[in-house]
């Protein structure tokens, strides 16, 4: 790619593949894993030997963890979600102890910067590995596995489980209000990657960023967590008696224009090969879940109105949420299918309600009217949906204060 900055491996056996991911609420593109690199040959005569060694140890430890892990992840079953719970914390634990320690070689003023080649596995980009003289590649490549690490938190948590009373296994509301706190947490990951990172790398080697990393990818990686942030607070509004119409359809319509900005953000994905494929397949599929969600609760409140033409709109809107209901049963289905191939866990939340509601309501709605409307009304363009500011937010985060080891070097001369 030039400059030396990000290498491919030699065309010989192809990269190895997952075959099957098990069962996916939550799409993440696998993860990308730190290669081991010789910190005390890079940096030895420039840090004390304690120094290296801490740095050493932290990064090692991140290595391995995130090697298993990876693993771990291409192999899940659902009688592992407990155990997968706690090493993914253990992970994302690691994770944050070496940032603080990584972040004194891009401290002002540092000559270390550019000392260590940092070597990562990729999984979207053509390039099985990417390798970068800059820290900040390597700070940059952390948070994006923070944020990874996350969403696999997210899928653990959405999977059904048995809670031992007698009734078949489901997802719960604990579960589901806990995924949206992590859902803001990955996002505000990416979202200081994208504005406090990315911009202390020259142009030139952002341009030679994996895919994976690039500026595009973060940001819709960042959407996609809002977005399905925003599924599970509508999916507990519909669990909540105390929740109007307004409410669930205010929610549908921003979850609409989440997944709008997904696709808006995405860059190209190689398809040939890896994940390119089924993140786009993903992403189509919530998008037009959303639009089903989004027409439907806008059809009901308009059908409350007394009009002639608000019923009309109304059968629009409801025929509308109909047809990307079947719409996105069929992307799903192409999701799950393309390699990796992936099952997806009985429906629950917002799919659930809308399965069970929607073919119902459309049909009944036109029943009542067709005698106050010919077909050809019926059948008109549906109306707009409403145009609603967007609430959630990623999570606040900011790069942590230096490891105190930093403390006591003075590494600028």
């Amino acid at each position: 790619m030039g400059c030396g900055a990000s290498s491919q491996k030699d065309a010989g056996a192809p990269r190895r593949r997952p075959v099957s991911v098990g069962d996916v609420v939550v799409f993440l593109p696998g993860l990308r894993v730190p290669r081991a690199v010789d910190l005390a040959q890079a940096l030895g005569g420039c840090l004390a030997r304690s120094a290296v060694d801490r740095l050493s140890a932290l990064r090692s430890r991140v290595v391995d963890m995130a090697m298993r892990e990876s693993a771990a992840a291409l192999k899940p079953r659902r009688r592992a979600a407990a155990r997968h719970g706690s090493s993914t914390a253990n992970l994302l634990q690691a994770l944050e102890d070496y940032l603080p320690a990584l972040l004194g070689l891009v401290k002002e003023g540092s000559v270390l910067r550019n000392k260590v080649h940092f070597t990562w596995s990729n999984q979207e980009d053509n390039a099985e590995e990417t390798a970068m003289p800059d820290a900040w590649y390597e700070v940059l490549s952390m948070l994006h596995l923070m944020a990874m690490v996350c969403l696999l938190q997210a899928n653990a948590l959405l999977l059904p489980r048995s809670y031992g009373d007698g009734y078949a296994p489901r997802v719960s509301e604990e579960s589901r209000r806990a995924t949206v706190d992590v859902f803001l947490k990955a996002a505000g990951y990416l979202d200081c990657a994208v504005r406090h990172v990315l911009p202390k790398m020259p142009l030139e080697l952002r341009r030679q960023l994996p895919v994976d990393l690039a500026e595009g990818n973060l940001k819709a990686l960042s959407l996609q967590a809002l977005g399905q942030g925003v599924d599970m607070q509508l999916g507990l509004a519909i669990d909540s008696p105390k929740a109007t119409l307004a409410v669930k359809r205010r929610l549908a319509c921003e979850m609409v224009k989440y997944w709008q900005q997904v696709q808006e953000s995405i860059p190209e994905l190689p398809i040939s090969d890896g994940w390119g494929k089924k993140h786009r397949l993903f992403i189509k599929w919530k998008y037009v879940e959303a639009k089903a969600a989004a027409y439907y609760f806008h059809g009901l409140i308009l059908d409350e109105g007394n009009t002639e033409k608000s019923h009309g709109m109304a059968i629009a809107a409801l025929q509308a949420s109909e047809e990307f209901l079947k719409e996105s049963k069929r992307v799903s289905e192409a999701f799950h299918a393309t390699p990796p191939t992936s099952r997806s866990p009985n429906p629950f939340g917002t799919a659930k309600y809308l399965f069970d509601k929607i073919p119902r309501d459309a049909s009944s709605k036109v029943r009542i009217n067709q005698d106050l409307y010919t077909q050809e009304k019926v059948i008109g363009a549906p109306p707009p949906l409403p145009d609603f500011a967007l609430a959630l937010t990623p999570e606040e985060y900011d790069l942590p204060p230096l490891d105190p080891l930093w403390n006591k070097e003075d590494t600028s001369h």
